[in-house]
């Protein structure tokens, strides 16, 4: 269905979003159609008077008024190459007062006259600079009415999804949420921009009758009985929505029938490239630099490119119900664990806990129209999670409907039967769509197999110290230079050689993931490890202790410091115990640049260091480094010790220029993460890049993969994720994407499918050209 926006000029209004059928809007998210509502509005901009706002500035977009119909609109072209950032700014002189109304919101009709979708992020900031940020993804040729709530009674609760099913009862869609305050102070709102990030190719949005919404009608009953037994949308019909068990069984056995698990022609025993070149074997994956690009060269001595999907284990996938069982019914953490909570697997309580089940959310109970009994057939697929990042709970019972599905899907002849046909079912499927790899974080029952290379994942957990960049988004960072740091590295790579055993299918070892390293813009952000950190007493840092010794080395005596730092340190005493440094001039930079270089150093010295003791045949493949989370100093750093280096990124493409700095360090590099989702799946958050439909979400899959082909230091990318997200969000962070190859009912999407099949079936005569054939 097309979108488009009916307006009653000359007053503020009604602007209601009409179907092509007699003005009814048909949202099933609701269950059922209805009228549009009609709340009051104030109109911020309606471009009437044929004038840019004089308040607007635009960064890499070309603006301009035009008429569209009867309406006049802002046109935005939006440049791709330019710059990775494009941006509309509206700022007003003096800050808006949104205030009014127990339900607002920022209203807008957008339109995308191109041949493209087009996402569009919104970033609203209040006068304290608190920013909030949502964002919607324009169909190619498509228009209509775009919404974000900005105060209610909604964003006052934490639901434990990332973002929730639609609640207002107005015509329209609604922004999705992604990141920042939702607790914005809607007296003092400085400025909203509305722009996109790191495009493909140039763009053209149309906007018009920006306004403020108040007071929508809101359905009350949202977030009750969402989730079906299956774990999927109870309230919207979508393609591919399992009805029955039969349903699933019939699925699977048509499936397993035309599986074969045949490798591609082209690809030698280990998915290399068969008809290339036969380069030195060495029985173990290597890289080598071949007429120019990075490549990894498979065990047998051909050119190798790492193609797969992540996250192909139970870990995960499971969802907080809303209960939890009485202190001490459960058995604690083990301190010596090396797997961090999230990435464990199903635990189950003991049966002796039982007794002691409690809701302990009722907001999250109602959202199951079903959660089995302990004694169910489909009891075994309970869980509890210890500790959690987000969301209404801390710690409580979880279910994986998606394990529960596969028991439905496959049967179960003996017990967990259901687990080694998943198993056959997806090496098989991995291998029939042309993939090179399995992705990072695979269940180890798979790296027996020898069908596929696998890439093994370690963490570094324990009590040792840490550090803070100011920004720790998942944990704070370790103190390499605490001596517990480097017997936890060395116990993680004991475990992982204990797993590994040595076997050549082993492609190589990520250990950690997405650090909050530092972000560039601002001292502050660059630079937040050695700020903080010098700001603790070296007795109780290891590191500081280690930036102290550093200085000193550099500077002699405290006066030479000072007059490099323009500071008043009164002693180096005084600096070991601790100094707050507010201004960050040049000179104190250049100091922080070592101090942080010397931090990362250690950390992948000593990471190295451990897996050279017990895996020195296998290839180090770094930390995933999140492009949101890393700065030159640390790269540099790592690239001293990483034979492979990897980076999660989550953007229409990696835009040529934010990796220039690959030429710079020159190392082999791989891709360890990204996605694209759509809603059109049932799910109520697409992903971080948002596609318009599953056909759109596949065309944005291939271009991806094509621009890291084309790109001479990678030498792979990997896919987030297998399984799609729990509609309620994953246990440890509320995560629920439309981001899976298959779906909760381990239903493949057809479109990701195909769309590997091609991407996979012309990779290596793409990536190495004709003049490698042999």
């Amino acid at each position: 269905m097309r979108w488009r926006a009916s307006v009653k000029r000359g007053s503020f209004a009604i602007l209601a979003l009409l179907s092509s059928s007699a003005g009814i809007l048909d949202n099933s998210a609701f269950g059922e159609p209805r009228k549009a509502a009609a709340p009051a509005q104030d109109m911020l901009f309606d471009f009437e008077d044929g004038m840019v706002p004089s308040l607007l500035q635009a960064a890499n977009a070309t603006l301009s008024i035009e008429k569209s119909g009867r309406e006049t609109v802002l046109r935005a072209a939006l440049h791709s190459r330019e710059n990775l950032y494009t941006s509309l700014n509206f700022r007003p002189e003096k800050p808006w007062d949104w205030r009014g109304g127990e339900v607002v919101g920022l209203a807008m009709e957008i339109g995308n006259p191109g041949r493209e979708s087009v996402q569009i992020n919104l970033d609203i900031v209040d006068g304290q600079g608190r920013t909030a940020t949502r964002s919607t993804v324009i169909p190619a040729g498509g228009s209509g009415t775009y919404y974000a709530p900005l105060k209610g009674s909604d964003l006052e609760r934490d639901t434990g999804l990332r973002d929730d099913p639609d609640y207002w009862r107005m015509a329209g869609r609604k922004f999705t949420w992604m990141w920042g305050t939702k607790q914005l102070d809607l007296s003092s709102i400085r400025e909203f921009k509305i722009g996109s990030i790191s495009l493909a190719t140039d763009r053209t949005i149309t906007i018009d009758k920006v306004r403020i919404v108040r007071n929508p009608v809101i359905d009350p009953n949202y977030l009750k009985g969402i989730v079906d037994r299956y774990g999927q949308a109870a309230k919207i019909d979508f393609a591919g929505k399992v009805k029955s068990d039969a349903d699933l069984r019939a699925a699977a056995r048509a499936e397993v029938a035309q599986l074969r698990g045949a490798a591609l022609p082209d690809r030698s025993r280990y998915g290399g490239w068969k008809n290339g070149p036969k380069l030195k074997a060495t029985g173990f994956f290597r890289t080598e630099k071949v007429d120019g690009k990075w490549a990894m060269v498979d065990p047998e001595g051909y050119l190798y490119f790492a193609t797969g999907i992540d996250n192909i284990r139970m870990a995960n996938l499971t969802t907080m119900t809303g209960y939890d069982f009485r202190p001490g019914s459960v058995k604690p953490r083990d301190a010596d664990d090396v797997t961090p909570e999230d990435s464990a697997g199903l635990y189950r309580v003991p049966d002796s806990a039982l007794a002691g089940r409690f809701v302990a959310s009722q907001l999250r109970r109602d959202m199951f129209q079903w959660i089995p009994e302990y004694n169910d057939p489909l009891g075994d697929h309970f869980d509890y999670r210890r500790e959690g990042h987000s969301g209404p709970l801390d710690k409580g019972e979880a279910y994986s409907f998606y394990r529960a599905n596969l028991e439905r899907r496959y049967g179960q002849t003996s017990p967990a039967s259901y687990m080694k046909a998943w198993r056959d079912v997806t090496t098989k499927r991995m291998i029939d769509w042309g993939f090179t790899s399995f992705g990072n974080w695979l269940d180890p029952s798979y790296y027996a197999t020898a069908q596929l290379p696998y890439f093994a994942n370690g963490w570094i957990i324990g009590n040792f110290k840490t550090v803070s960049s100011g920004d720790d988004y998942w944990a704070p960072l370790p103190d390499p230079f605490d001596p517990l740091f480097a017997e936890r590295a060395r116990a993680t790579a004991r475990s992982l050689a204990s797993e590994v055993r040595g076997s050549p299918w082993c492609a190589g070892i990520f250990i950690d993931n997405e650090k909050s390293w530092g972000r560039v813009g601002t001292p502050q952000g660059q630079y937040g490890i050695v700020i903080n950190t010098l700001s603790r007493s070296a007795s109780d840092s290891p590191t500081k202790a280690v930036f102290v010794k550093l200085l000193r080395k550099k500077y002699g005596t405290v006066a030479a410091l000072n007059t490099a730092w323009g500071a008043d340190i009164a002693s180096w005493g005084a600096l070991a115990k601790g100094v707050v440094l507010k201004e960050h001039g040049a000179a104190r930079q250049a100091d922080y640049a070592m101090l942080l270089k010397a931090y990362a150093r250690e950390y992948f010295r000593v990471v190295d260091g451990a897996l050279n003791e017990v895996l020195p045949k296998h290839l180090y493949m770094g930390v995933r480094f999140a492009t949101w989370g890393m700065t030159p100093e640390v790269i540099e750093a790592a690239s001293e010790f990483v034979d492979i280096m990897s980076y999660n990124e989550y953007r229409e493409i990696p835009h040529e220029g934010a990796w220039s700095f690959l030429a710079k360090i020159d190392k082999p590099s791989l891709i360890g993460e990204f996605h694209m989702g759509a809603s059109d799946a049932g799910l109520y958050h697409p992903g971080l890049i948002l596609a318009s439909d599953q056909k759109d979400r596949a065309a944005q899959y291939e271009r991806y993969m094509d621009a890291v082909i084309a790109n001479p230091w990678f030498v792979g990318a990997h896919w987030f994720q297998y399984v799609d997200s729990p509609l309620t969000g994953r246990s440890y962070d509320g995560e629920n994407y439309n981001v899976g190859f298959v779906s909760v009912a381990d239903v493949p999407y057809p479109e990701m499918v195909a769309a590997a099949k091609r991407m996979n079936g012309r990779l290596y005569p793409v990536r190495f050209g004709k003049k490698a054939l042999k």
